[in-house]
């Protein structure tokens, strides 16, 4: 079958853009085609520094004839009805059809439309699919089209089995040509099929597939750093960056001056990668970054990449020589000196400056310190100086390196170590392949952060919606359990009922991963009393391993059946039954079983729940397993006699009530 070539060729697209603007475009592409009865064997599409391009494998040289019936208004509906489905339609009320109904007789349209030739569909679709590319930023480049595109578009290369589809897009005309690498190559390239297309490009240096790119990234940058015994600093945001900068990606290695060494490697690798794109290298044998660089060029140098290395490193030496600047001056001021410069920073208008933060979290990192068993002056002292390099000329220049700086000008003040390590930490973890603080001092600050911020932000009323959340509240949370979890802490979460439900969300979110299910975190946060996260984690497990057991699927739906049972008997009488239970009422054997059965189940769960033995609590659970099932197979709940009933209903809530000690099993799915 037929093939679909197109390629839209602009002037550079920025590399964050092209990745979504390829996906956009096959997107919209397969929603046209769908649209309009189309199937097809596959698609593909490709961003780069200059081009998009989209390949449909295929496609059937004609639409389907289409044969379409539309249920109208009836006969006898007002005429401005009648007129707007003869609009809607196209056709007049002769060529509608008369259809006899239960409800009386309706219009109807048989709509039959023949199947044009593929080209002429696509000569319509595309132009379309190209005006609807939702581009972050866009600009308008021709006088007098009111067309927007990423940046000036040059050609349009679109063919259907090899053939020319014609079109205009903001007075670009398709054509069968499109161009090389831009420096590497010369002319126009024609190109009328996938394959050829693909294979011409990469005579003239373009490589069109973002992967294949980023892999002669990857293994240029291992090769030529282990000529020179070095490793390269993996960094896959970078990567694919670079990926999208050079459409024939060459990798050279460029020396760093042995008079930047001495400033951290942290500032050196972010002024590296933030101005200039390069990728940081380290010895293998210590581990410690390297006196060398590896830049991705665009070009291949006839002299091996001398010129190019040498401009770049004058242009490195100069960011450089910035970032030593600012490092040496910043170390002339101590972090103490520079807390009351905090007081000219807003934190949040509702909130106060980060001096008035500093001083809540100083507080509160004290009294938690106090009940994890940390240094409670040393988490003072963290909290006091963790917000003061914000105040730095590195982290004015560098904001992702705050609290990194922290560190190193707490340890050039001579600070406790702890105390410089907490400054660094009490950010973490910043996601999830960040690892959580392990150090009390660290943890307490860290804590006390989070939980001024979450507590802070829900008082104020900034609150995480279902579009946005620009305090990074729901990430404060999740770090505030991933801490308690992760160090197995015993700390006791407070706060608005709102708030205490906002982290069992993120907990369910935490969970997930684990396999533990979200109805089971509901069924145990619902008892009202647990804000202990690592109680309820070790609860919730040890409910979801007894749920997987026959007594605990069994005694579930015994659950559910008694539930039901004494929600419409309640709703009937008007009241709710107790499980006060008059043993002279017991009239049958399984009445007796059931209710001596729940005494020992009560009497045994209470204990075991308070020494947080939940495995002990669930065996006690599955003890009941058996004379509940020969309850409901012995006996009539709603039996005759109205006394009988009435205390079998107690029963049944005493079942109900034993088994919410454990968790709120009406919460439970399944």
């Amino acid at each position: 079958m037929p093939d679909l070539l197109l390629e839209l060729f602009s002037e550079e697209i920025p590399a964050r853009m092209q990745a979504g603007a390829a996906r956009d475009l096959e997107r919209l592409m397969v929603g046209a085609l769908t649209d309009r009865g189309y199937l097809f064997e596959g698609i593909k599409t490709f961003g780069g520094p200059r081009r998009l391009t989209l390949a449909v494998a295929g496609l059937p040289a004609q639409q389907k004839d289409v044969r379409e019936e539309l249920k109208g208004p009836k006969v006898d509906a007002p005429p401005a009805a009648i007129e707007g489905f003869l609009k809607k339609t196209g056709l007049t009320r002769e060529q509608l059809k008369v259809e006899t109904t239960p409800k009386g007789d309706v219009y109807m349209a048989v709509i039959e439309r023949k199947g044009r030739e593929t080209p002429l569909v696509l000569a319509e679709i595309i132009p379309e699919v190209m005006a609807k590319l939702p581009w972050p930023k866009s600009m308008r480049w021709k006088p007098g089209i009111a067309v927007r595109w990423v940046r000036p578009l040059h050609s349009i290369l679109a063919t259907f089995d090899g053939e020319l589809v014609p079109f205009s897009f903001a007075g670009v005309s398709s054509g069968t040509h499109t161009r090389g690498h831009r420096f590497l190559s010369e002319g126009k390239v024609e190109a009328k099929r996938f394959e050829d297309y693909e294979q011409k490009l990469r005579a003239a240096y373009v490589i069109l597939d973002a992967e294949e790119r980023a892999a002669i990234v990857f293994e240029g940058i291992k090769q030529a750093a282990f000529i020179h015994g070095l490793e390269m600093i993996p960094d896959e945001g970078l990567l694919a960056e670079v990926s999208g900068l050079a459409e024939y990606p060459t990798v050279y290695i460029g020396a760093i001056q042995d008079e930047f060494m001495d400033v951290p490697a942290e500032i050196l690798q972010t002024s590296m990668r933030t101005h200039q794109k390069y990728f940081s290298l380290r010895d293998p044998k210590t581990g410690k970054m390297a006196n060398r660089f590896a830049l991705v060029a665009n070009m291949v140098a006839s002299d091996g990449g001398k010129e190019i290395v040498a401009g770049n490193e004058r242009v490195l030496r100069a960011r450089l020589s910035d970032a030593k600047f600012f490092w040496d001056e910043d170390r002339k001021h101590t972090l103490e000196s520079r807390v009351e410069k905090l007081k000219g920073i807003v934190f949040h208008a509702k909130l106060g400056t980060q001096f008035e933060r500093v001083e809540r979290i100083e507080k509160l990192a004290g009294e938690i310190a106090a009940k994890i068993g940390a240094d409670v002056t040393k988490a003072r002292r963290a909290a006091r100086l963790a917000k003061a390099d914000l105040t730095t000329g590195v982290v004015g220049e560098f904001p992702e390196l705050q609290g990194v700086m922290g560190r190193y000008y707490a340890l050039h003040d001579k600070e406790d170590a702890a105390v410089a390590d907490a400054a660094r930490d009490h950010y973490k973890p910043v996601g999830p392949s960040d690892a959580a603080p392990s150090d009390k001092v660290a943890i307490a600050v860290a804590l006390a952060d989070k939980l001024d911020a979450l507590t802070g932000f829900f008082a104020a009323g900034e609150r995480p919606t279902g579009s946005g959340d620009p305090f990074a509240l729901r990430r404060a949370a999740l770090g505030v359990i991933r801490i308690l979890l992760e160090n197995k802490l015993r700390f006791s979460l407070t706060g608005s009922s709102d708030l205490l439900a906002f982290f069992a969300d993120r907990l369910k979110v935490a969970l997930k991963e684990k396999g533990i299910r979200h109805d089971l975190i509901d069924a145990v946060f619902s008892l009202g009393n647990e804000d202990d996260l690592v109680r309820l984690v070790a609860r919730v497990e040890a409910l979801q391993a007894f749920l997987k057991t026959d007594d605990g699927k069994t005694l579930l739906a015994g659950y559910k059946r008694a539930a039901n049972i004494l929600k419409a008997e309640e709703k009937k009488d008007g009241i709710t039954y107790i499980s006060e239970v008059d043993e002279s009422l017991l009239p049958e054997p399984a009445d007796k079983a059931l209710h001596a059965a729940l005494a020992k189940a009560i009497g045994a769960i209470g204990p075991a729940l308070d020494k947080e033995d939940f495995a002990a609590a669930m065996q006690q659970m599955a003890a009941l397993r058996v004379p509940v099932d020969a309850f409901f197979e012995a006996v009539k709940v709603n039996a005759d006699d109205p006394k009988i009933r009435a205390n079998r209903l107690h029963l049944l809530a005493g079942l109900r009530a034993a088994l919410h000690r454990v968790a709120d099993f009406s919460k439970i799915e399944g």
